[in-house]
């Protein structure tokens, strides 16, 4: 007599739990476009940051540059996120990602002309603040639609981050080897280069159609209704209350590397690209264990412990004067940076289902990191 088969699934382990989303198709290409496009974008982070020393040895114009960058992000993303709801997300993406490289390109051009200046960075800073801040809601709504399967949304963000910071460790270490070898443009035009593999790999996509968004709601009461939900939820409301801490007194941590590489460590190029690497190092190792967790559950003390040891890795890092211990200690606010925000971003998608009204999504309520 025959038994049935057990139709019971097997539940993916190891490597193929840790790569789930990759089972996707639309997701697999976008991985790997845009791990190769990342290691470029770290190249021109390196590179720009470089550069603004090097022409002004002034720790406040490193600071204005970073403003230049980040105030366009704040004050757009959430309009932003609205306009994905209502376009179609994939085409949004070539474009944001074909003005990222022109970007690139002029920079690359000014600097390998030896004509550039202070003002044409910030200029150049604000208009690639502007493109990003499109960038990072379309880009973290369009996962959603790249994964069918919603069981797997958790992995592909937390894959997302070892994206991220497995290109964190490699292009900052080429940026300080051309740096130091031929100057900062050639980070530049490699990097607008790069930005061919993400576009190739969207447009080689099948993207499924989705339900128009709600054209008929204004945009004010949209954004209205996506801010009450975001901050009329508890947990939620403290969640992004955190993350905003983090992000205005710890996060600009990254905007003074130049000057500990080089002030306070007595480095250069070369010192720069590792203690980023190393971070990156730290970074990779929490997004890694973030992409092997099976579920969400217990991300909520995840987000609150992950922020004490990224606190508590700056500490230890404003106490150092030698590379080696440097090196060792940037590893831990980058475990704990990627950490927080990555399992800050998982929680709202995670739990849209089960409370979210069916007319918020995740664009315009999505928190808006570089992970």
């Amino acid at each position: 007599m025959s038994t049935a088969p057990n139709s019971t699934p097997v539940e993916p382990s190891g490597l193929r739990l840790i790569l789930r989303a990759l089972r996707h198709r639309n997701y697999r290409l976008f991985f790997m476009g845009q791990g190769i496009s990342l290691v470029g974008t770290w190249m021109q982070m390196i590179a720009m940051s470089w550069l603004v020393y090097r022409l002004t040895g002034s720790a406040f114009l490193l600071g204005i540059v970073a403003f230049a960058a980040n105030i366009p992000i704040f004050l757009i993303a959430p309009f932003a996120g609205i306009l994905a709801d209502r376009w179609n997300r994939h085409r949004m993406l070539v474009i944001i990602q074909t003005l990222a490289m022109i970007q690139a390109f002029i920079l690359a051009a000014l600097v390998l002309a030896d004509v550039i200046t202070t003002w044409e960075v910030i200029v150049l800073s604000v208009f690639s603040g502007l493109v990003n801040a499109f960038d990072m809601p379309v880009r973290q709504a369009f996962v959603v639609e790249m994964i069918e399967d919603q069981r797997d949304l958790s992995n592909a963000i937390a894959l997302n981050s070892s994206m991220f910071n497995g290109a964190r460790l490699v292009g900052p270490s080429i940026a300080g080897l051309l740096i130091a070898a031929v100057g900062e443009g050639w980070c530049f035009l490699l990097n607008g280069l790069s930005y061919i593999a993400v576009i190739i790999a969207l447009l080689a996509m099948k993207p499924t159609p989705r339900p128009s968004g709600h054209k008929s709601i204004r945009v004010l009461d949209t954004l209205t209704e996506g801010f009450r939900y975001s901050f009329g939820f508890p947990p939620i409301r403290a969640m992004l209350l955190l993350l905003a801490l983090i992000s205005l007194i710890g996060m600009p941590y990254t905007v003074l590397m130049p000057i500990l590489a080089k002030n306070i460590l007595h480095g250069d190029a070369h010192t720069l690209g590792f203690l980023v690497g190393a971070s990156g190092i730290g970074a990779l190792i929490g997004a890694i264990y973030l992409a092997s967790r099976k579920n969400v559950r217990g991300l909520g003390r995840l987000i609150a412990v992950s922020a004490a040891i990224f606190g508590v890795g700056l500490i230890a890092l404003s106490l150092s004067r030698e590379i080696w211990l440097s090196l060792l200690l940037m590893t831990i606010p980058g475990f704990g940076m990627i950490v927080h925000m990555a399992a800050s971003n998982t929680v709202p998608m995670t739990v849209k289902p089960m409370i979210r009204p069916s007319t918020i999504s995740t664009a315009r309520t999505g928190l808006v990191t570089t992970v």
